[in-house]
């Protein structure tokens, strides 16, 4: 932590357009960045897009994308590219983040689809994301994701998702609550997994609520509080890699602000406490 620099610091969440009128009613130094899917946002006019632009020129932000489709058949849309480009500049957007996985073929499919585990694959994907680097003219992060099929699968999900990030030379939007989440559905050690994850090509982390089920199955939804399994896997998180930068992730059952911020504060608090005892060990 000490020797790397990130594109923002400390504890946010994703900003949605219910906010747009509540967001200046919150003391500012609750939070330290936000991120939106810049597919909502990329054009839009209007109140909307006077009181983002307002919140832009505030507070640092990073756009985590819904559609690029990395891993999917049919060619980049680089007219969206174009688009993100200008709209990343207009806005001092920090970094960019997308899924390892694909949501369209002849259309999008509105969900997000596992990649098949393979060596192609592993090529294939690696490709296009050098391609967005290069139309983007920077790095961009990849999430580990939540999956619940592994078709034709040839090698593990840390496998290859290790390969993809050491072929594409990109870096790692770290989903501490979809290793959690894959660890139960798939039957690994999430520890294990979270341990392999190389520290350099960390970006920033996410974490959120799920829906359980079944005992065995967990359904990733980001619409519900942490729980404390997942808590405590952000906490080793930091433990290994230092008191990363982590947005709290929550896209339906949206409560207010005020108890949103309650969650970011115990990200707070656990980046705090890593700080002192990290302070305490140096002295």
């Amino acid at each position: 932590m000490d020797n790397k620099s990130y594109p923002v610091t400390g504890a946010g969440f994703g900003y949605r357009r219910c906010m747009s009128e509540t967001l200046k009613d919150v003391d500012p130094s609750a939070f330290d960045f936000l991120e939106i899917a810049p597919e909502n946002w990329i054009g839009l006019g209007g109140r909307f897009g006077k009181s983002f632009r307002r919140y832009t020129e505030q507070f640092p932000f990073m756009a985590h994308g819904l559609s690029l489709s990395i891993g999917g058949p049919t060619p980049l849309d680089m007219e969206f590219l174009k688009n993100l480009k200008s709209f990343i500049a207009e806005h001092n957007i920090r970094g960019y983040s997308e899924h390892l996985s694909y949501c369209s073929d002849d259309g999008h499919l509105y969900d997000l689809m596992p990649i098949p585990f393979t060596e192609d694959a592993v090529k294939y994907v690696a490709e296009r994301i050098r391609t967005v680097q290069d139309v983007l003219e920077q790095r961009i992060a990849m999430e580990n994701v939540s999956f619940y099929a592994a078709p034709g699968a040839e090698m593990t999900e840390l496998e290859f998702l290790l390969a993809v990030l050491e072929e594409a030379d990109c870096d790692l939007l770290l989903d501490v609550n979809n290793i959690y989440v894959n660890s139960i559905n798939h039957g690994y050690n999430a520890e294990e997994f979270l341990s392999a994850m190389p520290a350099e090509r960390i970006m920033y982390v996410h974490i959120a609520g799920h829906y359980n089920e079944a005992e065995d199955l967990i359904v990733d939804t980001h619409g519900a509080d942490v729980i404390d399994p997942v808590w405590n896997l952000l906490q080793k998180a930091y433990d290994q890699f230092g008191a990363l930068p982590t947005l709290l992730e929550r896209d339906f059952n949206i409560p207010p602000i005020p108890e949103l911020l309650t969650e970011v504060e115990q990200i707070r608090f656990y980046q705090n406490q890593w700080k002192m005892s990290h302070a305490q060990t140096v002295a």
